[in-house]
């Protein structure tokens, strides 16, 4: 009920005024430019291979049906025929040439008839293709792109809120000669496109000997310089007599990290990990450069090598495509109100 009231606020006490068809009118558009890609995403992810490239396409998963002629091995798919006299019956296909066809009639199969492909159209009946989900982890390494997937985004977005706010920690309650410059420099690397340092990240990375493995995906990106500036600008609002007092009472700079900036830090916190699992979960350029052995694929790696050079496996795609969607949804879905919280607090000071 309180939905309901909410979604029927009107500014008119009586009637409601223009202004409120405006922003009714304002958010259906909004609402439809948003969700109508992703549901058709949907729908069409539930498609047979066919269904798919069928012209004119359609919204609703429909795929022709077909029947079991006897005398035929395979189904055949089934029209509706249109005779000379206007009549219409139900006809299967055996084959077609050119603009023939030849048909029969599933009740008499011994007779077969040449029809015009004018003369017939498709019988559809709604089919969803489940099997796109199922026959994933049958024919796919599903399971190992996901373990690398969860791996890395879990790992890295631990390390990220770790790295992040011990520098933030010590670019906001420390002092120290030339803590401006260095605040200053870190902020500056966000004009730096991440595909300029590419090949230089590339380079420390086979040095190392990380190539084709998971940490070297986790490691290069730890750092990030927008978690740094949002942690810095949270912890600015963390009185200092606080930290004093923890200092008079010979508590070490560690423990008051730990004990005392991390928890009253923890709106910023959540925020920057949100932000992290979006990154880790959606990147595909660090890992492509990185990782050239399959068993070693994230899910992004593992979608772009369902397309190949001629021929590109669209029902696969667009499954594996949803099932990579699922757990970012939920994700920002239910912990959304952390990034207006957080940011609105990291803005204060």
């Amino acid at each position: 009920m309180a939905i309901i009231r909410f979604l029927t606020r009107t500014r008119g006490r009586n009637r409601p005024d223009w202004t409120d068809w405006m922003s009714y009118a304002y958010l259906c558009v909004g609402l439809f430019t948003i969700f109508a890609p992703i549901v058709w995403l949907l729908m069409s992810s539930l498609k047979t291979e066919s269904a798919i490239a069928r012209f004119p396409p359609t919204f609703l998963p429909y795929s022709q049906k077909s029947v079991q002629v006897p005398g035929h091995e395979q189904p055949l798919p089934l029209f509706t025929v249109r005779d000379d006299q206007g009549g219409v019956r139900e006809m299967a296909q055996v084959r077609r040439v050119g603009i023939m066809a030849t048909m029969v009639d599933p009740a008499a199969p011994g007779q077969e008839i040449l029809v015009n492909i004018n003369q017939r159209k498709p019988v559809n009946e709604l089919q969803f293709a489940t099997a796109n989900y199922t026959e994933l982890f049958a024919k796919f390494r599903f399971g190992r792109y996901l373990w690398n997937s969860v791996f890395i985004t879990v790992v890295a977005t631990l390390l990220t809120l770790l790295i992040n706010s011990m520098a933030a920690f010590a670019l906001s309650k420390t002092s120290f000669r030339g803590q401006r410059a260095v605040y200053l420099l870190i902020i500056a690397t966000l004009m730096i496109p991440p595909t300029i340092i590419l090949v230089p990240v590339f380079l420390v990375i086979n040095s190392v000997g990380l190539l084709n493995s998971l940490w070297g995906v986790i490691l290069p990106a730890i750092a990030t310089p927008t978690g740094v500036f949002l942690l810095r600008q949270y912890m600015l609002t963390i009185p200092d007599e606080l930290l004093e007092a923890a200092r008079m009472d010979h508590a070490s700079e560690w423990r008051i990290y730990w004990r005392i900036v991390l928890p009253l830090s923890a709106p910023a916190l959540a925020v920057l990990a949100i932000f992290s699992v979006m990154w880790r979960w959606n990147d595909f350029l660090l890992p492509l450069i990185v990782l050239s052995k399959s068993e070693y694929f994230t899910l992004q790696l593992a979608l772009n090598s369902f397309q190949g050079e001629l021929n590109t496996q669209w029902h696969y795609l667009l499954a594996m495509t949803v099932i990579t969607l699922v757990p970012i949804t939920l994700v920002f879905a239910f912990l959304q109100k952390y990034i207006t919280t957080g940011v609105a607090s990291a803005g204060v000071k």
